[in-house]
């Protein structure tokens, strides 16, 4: 591979003059732009024959890691393979051209695949209405908190502003609860990693009447199922709070048990995760919110439309694809696949908590610490076998971190690659650690100061200039 058109960003293959577009003659005049408008200095831009720009990108584009030309085991994200009869019923004309101002009565097809999609949401979590106008997983966490924020407020009952969070909990449940206006009370795990339901207990006898909700993950991120949820939602509804389900972890969940049936009032739907949407590097998404029978007046108005309508579109076609009857095996081999993995690994990762999993499962790093070979050079060293790495560092319950997760689409063979090159980095930290700490050693970039990038970004690109 040409180095020069694959190392080097587009603007250092700028040459002055090179051009790869002509533009056809002027028919319209000349018109003059108001010096309000007008920049103050020419634009930066790279100056490349055409060829140049093609194979350039070209080349970064064969560098691109995805689920479409690898393993991908991310935890917590349920990276599943996209199949591509949902590509081709969003890139349809008729749906891909709409625009979303046009009349109404010109997107009545539209609008029926965003009626048949919430029934199906419906049908599948066991819960009375969906809204689809949320963007993304985080927007639907605001937007279930503002229902029950309403809910509360119309009730008359303004002083539940207290949000219960697991400790095991995403990120962005605090978060979303704090952008809501609300605040966040904490409630700690067992060390089997469910919740503590004394702890809890507790938290309800000293706030309840200030308690407004209990946000949960079933399973929650370490992939454990949380076997005491009746009691849970028992607890906290008789203190006359609601029960939010984080569906970040719902693809197990699929076939085998409803939110909805769990005692669950809201919940929001990562279409991009459960139903099959590719998002990596940060997009696209979509966030669904539904509610028990009741709720459905609380809806806010997050969206004047019915959010990422093209991520539905790939969603409903995915659910269609499976069936009725096929949609119930996804929890179960997700979960399959995951023990195997764990089972296959546990004498040579180290395994925090014992048991049945369900789609994903964390290690606290190697089982033999002596060699300081940890997480983040493990991460590293996958990527030389052409994996990409799992989600490391999280959960915040151990220090060492590493969370898999296959989902159901990969095959024994896929899986048993993985476990031989996760078994065979194992042997080289013994072996060799330092060829491990210092991976990758097969990438076009080796490692990288992570903490300098984020401390120091660089986000523009200046062109040096000659001093001579």
């Amino acid at each position: 591979m040409n180095n020069r058109l694959y190392g080097n960003l587009i603007f250092e293959l700028s040459q002055e003059g090179r051009r790869g577009y002509s533009l056809p003659r002027n028919r319209f005049g000349s018109y003059e732009i108001p010096a309000s408008m007008r920049r103050a200095e020419d634009a930066q831009l790279p100056e490349c024959d055409e060829m140049t720009v093609v194979r350039h990108y070209t080349n970064l584009s064969a560098n691109n890691f995805g689920v479409d030309n690898g393993f991908y085991p991310l935890g917590s994200c349920t990276m599943k393979y996209n199949p591509k009869i949902n590509e081709e019923v969003a890139a349809l004309p008729q749906f891909a051209a709409l625009h979303p101002l046009q009349p109404k009565d010109t997107v009545r097809g539209a609008e029926a695949v965003c009626s048949l999609l919430c029934k199906s949401l419906c049908e599948l979590t066991g819960l009375h209405a969906f809204t689809l106008k949320p963007f993304a997983g985080a927007h639907g966490e605001l937007t279930g908190l503002m229902v029950i924020k309403g809910y509360h407020e119309h009730r008359g009952d303004m002083e539940r502003r207290l949000v219960i969070v697991p400790d095991s909990a995403h990120g962005t449940n605090p978060a979303s609860a704090a952008v809501c206006g609300l605040d966040i009370i904490e409630v700690k795990s067992l060390s089997d990693g469910t919740v503590d339901v004394e702890a809890l207990q507790k938290l309800l006898s000293e706030h309840g009447p200030q308690i407004a909700a209990m946000m949960m993950t079933n399973p929650n991120t370490l992939g454990l199922f949380e076997r005491q949820i009746p009691v849970i939602q028992k607890m906290v509804h008789e203190a006359g709070g609601l029960m939010y389900y984080d569906g970040a972890n719902l693809n197990p969940m699929l076939g085998a048990a409803r939110p909805g049936d769990m005692g669950f009032d809201v919940m929001h739907i990562n279409l991009h995760k459960t139903f099959s949407t590719p998002h990596g590097g940060g997009g696209p998404g979509a966030g669904p919110v539904g509610v028990r029978e009741g709720l459905e007046q609380f809806f806010p108005t997050v969206s004047p439309y019915h959010g990422n309508f093209a991520v539905a579109m790939r969603a409903y076609a995915y659910i269609l694809s499976l069936g009725r009857e096929h949609v119930k095996e996804v929890g179960p081999l997700a979960t399959l696949n995951a023990n195997y993995i764990k089972e296959s690994l546990k004498d040579v990762y180290e395994l925090p908590i014992e048991g049945l999993c369900k789609h994903e499962f964390v290690f606290d790093g190697l089982k033999d610490k002596s060699t300081g070979v940890t997480t983040m050079d493990v991460a590293k060293r996958l990527l030389d076998y052409g994996y990409h790495a799992p989600t490391i560092y999280f959960p915040l319950l151990f220090h060492e971190s590493l969370m898999i997760e296959p989902t159901e689409n990969e095959s024994k063979e896929t899986i048993d690659g993985f476990i031989q090159v996760m078994r065979q980095i194992a042997e080289e930290a013994k072996s060799d650690p330092e060829m491990v700490k210092s991976a990758p050693h097969n990438t076009p970039i080796g490692r990288v100061d992570d903490v300098l990038a984020a401390k120091h970004p660089i986000v523009t690109f200046r062109q040096m200039k000659d001093d001579k």
